[in-house]
């Protein structure tokens, strides 16, 4: 499959397992994936899941990986994916102008993503956030379940992200709940 050849992305994991979902969902689909993994053990695990298309760094390294910002030819990344506005705003010199911003953790408020989004669209840049609640997490301890009656997974989550990454490119500032219906009634 090659839904994203030719994209250059970097996803900051935040060891909770959407990062590295995103990552290979890019990787199947041709991309040539930066994630961040914190200890050398989730950077072994991680680089044994994405292969050769993927590089996995530790977190204060993503900045020397990506290479100087200084205007010679040099080319950026198309889509980032972060967990907030802070991680995600040391890297926003990389973004090439017309990418796009997803922060993936349940923190950011509507009002962060709305004003980094009218701080980007100078360039053409779109930035929304997911609102992932009810996740499947490896020693979660039994959570109360969402109307759809069962947990989700970080694929949902990352097809969620990938979604207003890739394709929903003409959203802006949203906040798209992956939650199970939880905060509907």
């Amino acid at each position: 499959m090659t839904r994203y050849a030719g994209r250059r992305a970097v996803v900051v994991d935040q060891a909770n397992g959407i990062g590295l979902a995103i990552a290979k969902r890019l990787v199947e689909g041709g991309a040539e994936v930066l994630l961040t993994a914190g200890t050398a053990q989730e950077r072994a695990y991680a680089s044994a899941e994405l292969g050769s298309a993927a590089r996995v760094v530790a977190p204060d390294a993503v900045e020397s990986a990506l290479g100087p910002v200084d205007g010679t030819g040099h080319r950026g990344v198309d889509l980032v994916f972060a967990d907030a506005v802070p991680t995600a705003r040391p890297l926003l010199p990389h973004l090439d102008d017309g990418g796009a911003v997803v922060l993936t953790a349940a923190a950011p408020t509507p009002a962060s993503v709305r004003t980094l989004a009218a701080e980007l669209v100078s360039r053409g840049i779109r930035v929304n956030a997911v609102a992932p609640s009810c996740i499947e997490a490896p020693a979660s301890d039994a959570a109360p379940l969402p109307p759809l009656g069962r947990l989700g997974s970080a694929e949902e989550v990352a097809r969620a992200a990938l979604f207003l990454a890739t394709d929903a490119t003409f959203t802006t500032g949203a906040q798209l709940p992956v939650d199970g219906g939880l905060g509907h009634p």
